[in-house]
């Protein structure tokens, strides 16, 4: 009897023992995940590293990503159109310890009276910089439709994206040397983003943090009321996600989608352009200039020859 106790004392003392050496691994293997990350990473990112960063990331919290982008990432901001996402993250960012990375914010010209209402909200709550970027030599509406017609949107919504958002933004980050952004994308908005990754790297080598990529519209909700985080007030009006005034219109009956309304009688629409490819609507862009300008030159020379 003494014998078969001694044994079981034994045993249980090999497991506690091959217990507490399996959780050491555990807390070894995430502190060597976490350190074998330079601070701040090394651009360009290797395949390897890559994956092993968003091995690292998908474990964490959502608050716990930006913790750890406020120390990996490279001259981090945070570009917002101050959609319910982008505001939870900053939130999030507030209450951190740590200075809040400075956010981009493209003015359209277009934008609802609400939303330049909200961006007042956020500066004078979280005492935020927020640079501002509009569409290339235009201050107002009345000079965007002198450069470029009436309803661009209508004629060529590509185009109209690129000139609002895509060509500003990179302006934006070229001028302030942005190399890592946090966007507010999230899986369940769907579409493009229904396989997104927590960092991805774009054509330009620049780095996109989505710190709640995992998280439902339920959660942010939650997190916008427990907080008291300022909100656009036309979410309380029936809209879902707010854009340009031009294209953006209460959810309908039976809409299900997150984005619902975001660009009226587009169903096919997913994105405005800042995560579609900036060369591919660059070199688009660029033709469409130089046939503007042909057919300038070909009415000028109508008119002068008719003279």
């Amino acid at each position: 009897w003494f014998s078969h106790s001694q044994r079981q004392v034994s045993n249980n003392l090999s497991c506690a023992v091959l217990y507490i050496h399996n959780i050491l691994d555990f807390f070894i293997i995430a502190n060597v995940m976490t350190e074998q990350f330079s601070t701040p990473l090394e651009l360009p990112l290797s395949t390897e590293t890559f994956a092993a960063v968003n091995a690292h990331l998908s474990q964490l919290s959502p608050q716990d990503i930006l913790a750890w982008a406020l120390t990996h990432l490279p001259a981090l901001y945070q570009t917002t159109a101050f959609g319910l996402t982008g505001l939870v993250a900053l939130d999030m960012l507030s209450k951190s310890g740590k200075p809040i990375p400075k956010l981009i914010f493209l003015d359209t010209l277009y934008h609802f009276t609400e939303t330049y209402e909200l961006v007042q909200q956020v500066r004078e709550r979280y005492a935020v910089d927020i640079k501002v970027y509009k569409p290339e030599g235009c201050e107002t509406v009345v000079d965007f439709e002198k450069k470029h017609g009436e309803e661009l949107w209508v004629r060529d919504d590509d185009i109209y994206d690129f000139a609002v958002k895509v060509e500003p933004a990179q302006r934006a980050y070229q001028e302030l040397s942005v190399r890592s952004v946090i966007t507010g994308r999230r899986r369940s908005q769907g579409g493009d983003r229904a396989s997104l990754q927590p960092l991805e790297v774009d054509e330009t080598g620049l780095l996109k943090l989505n710190p709640l990529f995992a998280w439902s519209f339920a959660q942010v909700e939650a997190y916008i009321h427990e907080n008291n985080v300022p909100r656009n007030a036309l979410l309380d009006q029936g809209y879902r996600s707010v854009g340009d005034w031009h294209s953006t219109q209460p959810s309908r009956e039976g809409d299900t989608g997150e984005r619902a309304g975001r660009w009226a009688n587009k169903e096919e629409k997913t994105e405005c352009g800042l995560h579609k490819n900036f060369y591919e609507m660059k070199a688009r862009a660029k033709l469409e200039e130089e046939h503007a300008r042909a057919e300038e030159a070909k009415t000028a020379s109508e008119v002068a020859t008719a003279a």
